[in-house]
């Protein structure tokens, strides 16, 4: 029952396309920028640029469709801001991460802040479906680790080609 309450406080749909965009987006940022060699004002700058523009397009986005599916106005715009607060927290806590270690070591500690929260966000959202958390997880952080592992790859090539 504990659980139950929890999922009536926090209504899952609002927070999981948010937080998830927020939480892989941050991490595959940190990862390639740190394998490209950019320096921190970068990173900070990217998570933030993320933090603002990329999360009001995915709002206006979720907001659209939710319009779309004829959702009432006033659930549509709960979830627009439910959404857009909850990207913009998770990135902010990615860029307390960079500011707060060194370039490398701030690679290291945001995708393991990264993998984490996922974690956690997989966990509430399998138990909310009834279905198996380790299963889910195994997916979810296996592509997670795709989109990073690609992202790092980038920021090889850019360094290797480019300057």
């Amino acid at each position: 029952m504990r659980h139950a309450r929890l999922f009536e406080m926090i209504k899952t749909t609002r927070i999981s396309f948010g937080g998830t965009a927020a939480i892989v987006t941050s991490m595959a940022l940190i990862a390639g920028l740190d394998a490209a060699n950019a320096g921190r004002a970068a990173m900070v700058s990217a998570l933030l640029i993320a933090a603002v523009a990329d999360n009001l397009t995915d709002s206006l986005s979720v907001h659209m469709y939710q319009e779309s599916e004829r959702l009432e106005e006033k659930e549509a715009f709960i979830g627009t801001l439910t959404n857009f607060a909850t990207r913009f927290i998770v990135c902010l806590s990615f860029v307390l991460i960079v500011t707060l270690l060194r370039e490398h070591a701030a690679a290291v500690g945001g995708i393991v802040w990264g993998m984490s929260l996922l974690t956690v966000l997989t966990y509430i959202l399998a138990r909310h479906r009834k279905v198996s958390a380790m299963s889910e997880l195994g997916k979810h952080l296996a592509v997670a680790l795709v989109i990073v592992f690609v992202s790092k790859s980038i920021g090889h090539w850019i360094t290797a080609h480019v300057t």
